[in-house]
């Protein structure tokens, strides 16, 4: 039975109505699957990473005061030492070299001129004795005479004054003598040191005690040997009062650190976050060679702890670590991950989600420390943002979350 024209018609009107949904459906936006983050608020910090080694703030060198033999050491690295009680080395002054033939006869006139010297001045002195005596005598008689006003009292001064001269010329002619029993002394030591390095009979040893208290950090030279007058032995510090920790900063990094800023102390082998803060940091900078072989300037950071000492045990000289010095924290902060920002001019923007649109804001930032951002205008605490937004994500886009996004 053939269909009824009407209801051909029908059934053509429907066929083409489907197709004509499936193509408008093929051609309608899909929504974009993207990753979401959150607006929130809490508390928010910017911290400089970067590698350290620990040091004793004080350290003491102990330097050979003489020249002479370093005998071998009982002592090691790690032992403790008290401060003028511990014996950390010992030495013997180096024996005086041996005269040659012309030197010793010269030294021998030398010791016979000093001594001939003395012998004069010993004379001299024995001749200004006499002549104070003499002095004094005919004042005393000129005294007796003044009383009776047999002589003047001119000639009376005259006698004060030869007896006050006699009694100078006295005193001089004393200290001529030790100066000529010095030089005799002088002498003879010469020809004495001369005979002792002859024999070989040398100083007697010479104990070096510990300048400080504390720990023996490195021992420069341990076996014996002869050393030049301060050469230095061993270094002597207090790691358990006096131990901070020196970290080397790009320049770029270090004008943002103050003195008084916290530190986190990490990665030195323990399983505690040590607490610090900065001491000092150095005025001139220094120019080093990375390990790419790029020249950089780095500026010393000193550090100190500040928390228990018996959280760092087993921690000593020159030791690495990690310090995290934060140079800005807030308590309150509204914060965007950084990764939702992108740059729109000279500023920067991001996508929020409106109703399962994407919505770009203009958005003003504070501090950014990679991981989130300070929020000063553009967006509110539980405000959904796009994270990594893709080049082809524009304003008004359908979005929907990632699953487990």
């Amino acid at each position: 039975m053939t269909p009824r024209p009407r209801t051909r018609w029908l059934i053509l009107i429907l066929v083409a109505l489907i197709a004509a949904g499936a193509f408008a459906a093929l051609l309608w936006p899909q929504a974009q699957t993207v990753d979401l983050g959150t607006v929130t608020r809490g508390p928010m910090r910017l911290a400089i990473e970067d590698d350290g080694r620990t040091r004793v703030s004080e350290s003491y060198t102990v330097s050979t005061p003489v020249s002479g033999r370093l005998q071998r050491l009982d002592i090691h690295v790690g032992d403790p030492v008290v401060k003028g009680e511990t014996v950390v080395a010992q030495m013997r002054p180096a024996l005086p070299a041996v005269l040659d033939a012309r030197s010793r006869a010269q030294a021998e006139a030398a010791l016979a001129e000093a001594q001939a010297a003395l012998s004069a001045a010993e004379g001299d002195y024995r001749a200004a004795v006499a002549m104070r005596e003499q002095a004094d005598a005919d004042l005393s008689r000129s005294q007796r005479l003044a009383l009776s006003g047999t002589i003047s009292q001119s000639a009376l001064d005259r006698d004060q004054i030869t007896a006050d001269y006699a009694a100078a010329q006295e005193a001089a002619a004393k200290a001529a003598i030790a100066m000529r029993e010095a030089a005799v002394a002088s002498a003879q030591s010469v020809l004495q040191n001369d005979a002792g390095a002859s024999n070989g009979k040398g100083a007697e040893t010479i104990p070096l005690f510990a300048p400080a208290t504390g720990t023996v950090l490195q021992i420069l030279q341990e076996n014996e040997t002869v050393l030049s007058a301060g050469s230095p032995i061993m270094e002597i510090g207090n790691i358990s009062d006096g131990l901070e920790v020196v970290a080397d900063l790009l320049s770029r990094d270090a004008v943002r650190v103050r003195v008084g800023d916290p530190v986190e102390i990490t990665d030195w082998g323990g399983p505690d976050v040590l607490e610090g803060k900065v001491l000092r940091v150095d005025p001139a900078g220094t120019t080093k060679v990375s390990a790419l072989g790029v020249e950089e300037q780095r500026v010393g950071v000193v550090i100190g702890f500040t928390g228990d000492p018996g959280k760092r045990a087993g921690l000593g000289h020159g030791f690495q670590v990690t310090v995290q010095i934060v140079v800005w924290q807030a308590e309150d902060a509204l914060r965007v991950p950084s990764s939702a920002l992108f740059r729109r001019g000279s500023g920067w923007s991001a996508f929020k989600v409106e109703d399962g649109r994407a919505r770009e804001v203009a958005v003003e930032i504070g501090t950014d420390n990679g991981t989130v951002a300070e929020v000063t205008s553009g967006l509110s605490d539980g405000d959904q943002v796009v994270l990594y937004p893709v080049e082809g994500l524009a304003d008004g886009s359908t979005v929907a979350p990632r699953s487990g996004g």
